[in-house]
């Protein structure tokens, strides 16, 4: 069967996590393809409320087998926090496998993210200092550890005497603190040598004799489009890509097999983080509409940060959609919106200096000219939390959603109206 995967249309917080715990009931495997625990997937289910950031969604399904991928960054910290939650809460032991070829997240990569966002205080890029971009850097720089090295620590000695004059250099001269030691790094490295050994393996043919056999491969990535190393809102991204059209790439699979893009967005715009935000909303209007929001407010599941809120964005999501490759949308959050006479909807960009008005996705430097153009559509004015059949939705919201598909275009074919696991519509 063809790989599926739930991605996020716009900058994270779409509620992919609840999507994804959805279909992974019938999943065989899911698999995280990117990222690492600087972003978190909310879930509730018959266990309890959980923010995932490193374990896949489909951990709370039995029979389904969750993988880490080669491009994941690997916090044995956040993996084994993570796995005791869900022994705390009762759920069965999850089938974990993770490829031998990703790699490990050091302590030091955190530090250096610590220390490099109070350097660039007042200038600093709203990191979750989870060390993402160290790592990502490391990666690329060719002097990461993938974790079937730890087996060999003679040579990861070696490998530590090669890298940590450029690293302690930094951290003594340029952000004045202690240098690292040699025997501290390779301690680490034993610890999760011995943690990670029973999940490694080589995913690639893992994966692909699952698709010879037809099993169902579900992946999810993590954050969404706009936060895309390469197509989003650079430098405000993250380091890796969130895109579907990257998880064949990651996973060392055929790009053949990626049929079915499930984008999942808000019935209103959110964003953790910095970076433009054409859309956003401030003073008692935004405060209103962040208290309402999922299930305890919009504040971000990895740093409880406030997230800033704004009406739906067409011209952003249909962007997001787009670069995805979406086959279907997923809208969450139709119930937060019950509140509101009027709900606007933004469906172009206007130029505050020369009036000029865009209805396509702009860099992010001109974004910080832009200002939403809205059109005001009736809202239904009660709640809809309830509601089984797209039919017995009110009329105004069964419009509201024809109008962001209109404006999207791509089918809607699932509707989220509240946190838990069966408060979805399916169209």
């Amino acid at each position: 069967m063809p790989i599926s995967a739930v991605v996020g249309a716009n900058w994270g917080d779409e509620g992919k996590g609840k999507f994804t715990d959805l279909l992974a009931q019938h999943a065989d495997f899911v698999v995280r393809f990117q990222g690492g625990s600087n972003a978190g997937h909310t879930i509730i289910n018959e266990y309890g409320k959980f923010s995932l950031h490193l374990l896949p969604s489909g951990v709370f399904s039995p029979n389904t087998h969750n993988v880490l991928g080669p491009c994941v960054a690997v916090c044995i910290e956040s993996l084994k926090k993570e796995l005791q939650e869900l022994e705390r809460c009762a759920v069965p032991r999850p089938t974990l496998i993770i490829s031998e070829r990703a790699q490990l997240l050091f302590s030091y990569h955190k530090l250096f993210d610590i220390l490099e966002e109070e350097r660039r205080a007042g200038a600093d890029f709203g990191s979750t200092r989870s060390g993402i971009a160290p790592f990502y850097s490391d990666m690329h720089s060719k002097i990461g550890v993938q974790l079937h090295e730890l087996s060999d620590e003679a040579a990861l000695r070696r490998h530590f005497e090669l890298i940590l004059p450029q690293k302690n250099i930094l951290l003594r001269e340029l952000y004045r603190h202690p240098g690292l030691e040699i025997d501290e790094l390779l301690a680490e490295a034993r610890v999760a040598r011995e943690f990670l050994s029973p999940f490694l393996c080589d995913t690639r043919v893992l994966l692909g004799k699952a698709l010879q056999q037809g099993k169902q491969v579900l992946v999810e990535g993590q954050l969404g489009t706009l936060r895309d190393i390469y197509h989003g809102i650079y430098p405000y991204s993250t380091s890796s890509s969130p895109l579907a059209t990257f998880a064949p790439v990651g996973l060392g699979l055929p790009a053949r097999e990626m049929k079915n893009v499930l984008a999942v967005t808000k019935a209103y715009s959110s964003c953790v983080g910095q970076g433009p935000f054409v859309v956003e909303l401030d003073g008692a209007e935004a405060e209103e509409l962040r208290r309402r929001g999922g299930d305890s407010g919009e504040y971000g599941a990895t740093t409880g940060r406030p997230r800033r809120v704004g009406w739906f964005d067409a011209v952003a999501t249909r962007y997001g959609v787009e670069v995805q490759g979406a086959t279907e949308v997923a809208l969450t959050n139709i119930d937060v919106l019950g509140y509101l006479d009027e709900i606007p909807v933004c469906v172009g960009y206007r130029n505050r200096k020369s009036g000029e008005e865009l209805r396509h996705f702009p860099a992010q430097t001109e974004q910080g000219q832009m200002e939403p153009i809205l059109v005001r559509l009736p809202g239904w004015k009660q709640d809809v939390s309830g509601v089984r059949e797209f039919s017995k939705l009110p009329k105004e919201a069964r419009d509201y959603v024809a109008f962001l598909e209109e404006e999207l275009g791509v089918s809607i074919t699932r509707i989220s109206n509240g946190p838990r696991r069966e408060q979805v519509i399916q169209r």
